[in-house]
């Protein structure tokens, strides 16, 4: 299906960008290890303060993107995140480089990623079609799995010819490719007028972007209210399947992400396993997200949205148990690529259908501020429960921490959304007046 020359550089932006992170994933920890002599602590805490923080700092970010033109707002968050990036080899070079300076990158990174991310979404919806909108989500559903699968074993294989300070240049520079992208795009913009619509509003019109829609920051500031910062959750928690779908994604992917440290603990640690075989149990099973995202429209065109998510929700709640079967050598690390296969297969068939949901059921002038309040959530989630199984693993192992992980989120599928939350009503509602693009470009 062809979505348009608008989408695809939106597209190529976001895959740009993302290898460049995937790459220089294990650049900061082994700059911190072994330039700056940092702690295992001081690690994980770079990692979780990283989260946390920035998803406290972007609270505002959701309204503060609503209303401002969004092809802009993504060109500065990759401005932003170059100069922060491109600010630790500069500062390896004249001998400046401090843990604090890798706290503080990560934690603006990670605000402007939460941004970028607000808006792009925002802008995928007035660029695309609804009924093209699982497509969309799909085709950046896979590249993220595929930039998973290959970007650590490349940038593993970068590190070790240039080292992590040369790795994080290249990321800093994929973001100035990213920005480029973005400026390709010759469609129009959005930015919604500030409203007072009630929650209870289920659409609203696509608007273009003008200048008198658009306020300055410092208007913005002055006129932004606690309630405009809640309006996010407020939307969310007000639609009965958004809410039971942000329920089930932020406490499955909290509990499979507080795993993630544990498992580097017991198979690099208490395994002996090598770093390379390490990178290759989580490398290739992510291929099985690429597949599971490109085959995602294919099983809703059989079986429908609903049982293909149910399904692929309930599948991978399952999987994780099975890392509880981990043991040491070769067969610990079969069962390891084995059980993430089946587990990033799952989630990449249901992860498209959950962001083409979220765009489905929230009003256009409103998408910003869901997107921004729904990345926040995760962090903090995530951050939070990595630092509970961290306490846990102390006092009874990392494998047995893992085992409880696994228990617990085989209830987790019964926060999925009911049959009766998730009508059809997309099909009814789309006129053709409706999508930015002429038909014969889709």
């Amino acid at each position: 299906m062809r979505l348009g020359s608008d989408f695809r550089w939106l597209w190529s932006a976001y895959a740009v960008s993302t290898y460049g992170t995937w790459i220089a994933f294990g650049a900061f920890p082994l700059i911190a290890v072994g330039v700056l002599h940092s702690s295992a602590f001081a690690v994980s805490v770079l990692e979780a303060a990283g989260l946390a923080v920035a998803a406290v700092v972007a609270v505002p970010i959701g309204p503060w993107v609503e209303h401002r033109a969004k092809r802009p707002v993504m060109v500065a968050m990759d401005l932003v995140r170059f100069l922060a990036m491109a600010s630790v080899p500069v500062a390896y070079l004249v001998g400046l480089l401090t843990y604090g300076q890798l706290l503080v990158v990560s934690v603006v990174c990670g605000t402007a990623g939460i941004a970028f991310a607000a808006a792009s979404g925002a802008y995928l919806k007035h660029l695309v079609d609804a009924r093209h909108l699982l497509v969309a989500s799909g085709r950046f559903e896979g590249t993220s799995w595929m930039a998973t699968a290959a970007g650590p074993p490349l940038g593993g294989a970068f590190i070790g010819v240039f080292g992590p300070v040369v790795t994080v240049a290249a990321d800093a520079v994929s973001y100035l490719l990213s920005a480029f992208g973005v400026l390709r795009i010759r469609g129009g913009d959005t930015a919604s007028p500030r409203d007072t619509a009630s929650p209870r509003d289920t659409a609203s019109p696509r608007d273009t972007a003008s200048p008198r829609d658009m306020a300055s920051p410092r208007d913005m500031a002055r006129r932004m209210r606690a309630a405009d910062l809640l309006n996010g959750w407020r939307r969310i928690f007000h639609d009965r399947a958004l809410r039971r779908l942000f329920l089930n994604t932020m406490t499955v992917n909290g509990l499979i992400m507080a795993c993630g440290p544990l498992m580097a603990v017991l198979l690099l640690g208490q395994y002996g396993l090598p770093a390379w075989q390490y990178g290759l149990a989580f490398g290739v099973p992510a291929l099985g997200g690429f597949a599971g995202a490109r085959l995602c429209a294919r099983f809703v065109a059989r079986w429908g949205r609903y049982r293909v998510m149910i399904v692929s929700g309930r599948l991978r709640s399952v999987f994780p148990l099975g890392l509880a079967l981990t043991g040491p050598g070769v067969p610990g690390l079969l069962t390891v690529i084995a059980v993430e296969a089946l587990l990033i297969t799952s989630a990449g068939v249901f992860n498209p259908l959950s962001a083409a949901e979220r765009l489905r059921r929230t009003p256009s002038g409103h998408v910003a501020r869901v997107l921004s309040a729904w990345s926040i959530s995760s962090k903090l989630a995530q951050a939070t429960l990595m630092v509970v199984w961290g306490v846990i693993a102390t006092f009874t192992g990392p494998l047995t921490a893992i085992t409880i992980s696994g228990v617990l989120l085989l209830a987790t599928p019964l926060l999925l959304p009911k049959r009766a939350h998730m009508p059809d009503p997309v099909t009814a509602q789309v006129r053709p007046h409706d999508s930015p693009q002429h038909p014969a470009r889709t």
